[in-house]
């Protein structure tokens, strides 16, 4: 018979971040995963409900669209085809013999797939995943800064990758954004990279967004940059988005991928 062996904060952290992986809980599983009666699951997951953090569905539950980010992995198989058309549409914009940052996540990741052919390109990043993509293109130079790993993300974070970007000279940054909004500009997902990812966006003289549709409109809890700092969008929403009209009334470039 099951019994209730951990601590609610401890079932609670358990389902979210089997919630976050997955995108779905099942009862029954979280009963035999935790050792517990799924009466206690049940009223786990109303209470979660409650707060906003999921959706209960018949036998489970789900993830609330916006309720925070999926992982890595999870986001690399969402809108594939998006993020090529996106990548390749960003591609003319990146200058031989110039020093460009690529900060983390699965479109700029994509970009960085296809920058073979560029001549005296260098390339600083503090993702792993963009260093470990870039290391097979022997033609590009690539400086990876250093500081604290996010294991989840694979990003380093910190004050070392922020004081080595003092002694860098970078002509511009290409990110993707947990969302781009007209009024609250660029924002992101995760307080603990705030700090490091303000400190990008700031050591670059342009900035370049990656962001297919589902990111323009939405707002992440924590703000990274006013719109009016962002000189590119490359997306594959159309002109008439509120986004890319505002974009486009400050100034500013919007690329159709």
């Amino acid at each position: 018979m099951a019994t209730d062996f951990f601590l609610a904060p401890q079932r609670r952290h358990a389902v979210l971040t089997r919630l976050r992986h997955r995108g779905t809980v099942n009862v029954q599983e979280l009963s035999d995963l935790l050792r517990i009666s799924p009466s206690t699951v049940r009223r786990d997951l109303r209470e979660l409900e409650e707060e906003g953090m999921l959706r209960r569905v018949h036998g489970g539950a789900t993830v609330l669209d916006g309720a925070f980010e999926p992982d890595q992995p999870q986001r690399a198989a969402t809108q594939w085809e998006e993020k090529g058309r996106i990548a390749e549409a960003a591609l003319p914009l990146i200058r031989d013999h110039s020093t460009v940052l690529i900060s983390g996540g699965t479109t700029t990741e994509t970009l960085a797939a296809r920058l073979g052919d560029r001549r005296g390109l260098t390339v600083v990043t503090n993702a792993l995943p963009i260093a470990q993509v870039l290391s097979a293109t022997a033609a590009v130079d690539v400086i990876v800064l250093g500081g604290v790993l996010r294991h989840r993300e694979q990003s380093l974070l910190g004050h070392l990758a922020e004081r080595a970007l003092a002694e860098l000279q970078i002509d511009q940054i290409f990110t993707s954004s947990f969302g781009l909004d007209a009024e609250t500009g660029l924002t992101g997902a995760h307080v603990d990279e705030a700090q490091t990812d303000r400190a990008l966006l700031a050591a670059a003289r342009d900035i370049v967004v990656l962001a297919d549709e589902s990111k323009l409109g939405r707002r992440g809890p924590v703000r990274l940059a006013r719109l009016e700092q962002v000189s590119t969008l490359v997306t594959d929403a159309g002109a008439a988005h509120p986004v890319c009209a505002a974009l486009t009334r400050q100034g500013s470039k919007v690329v159709a991928a």
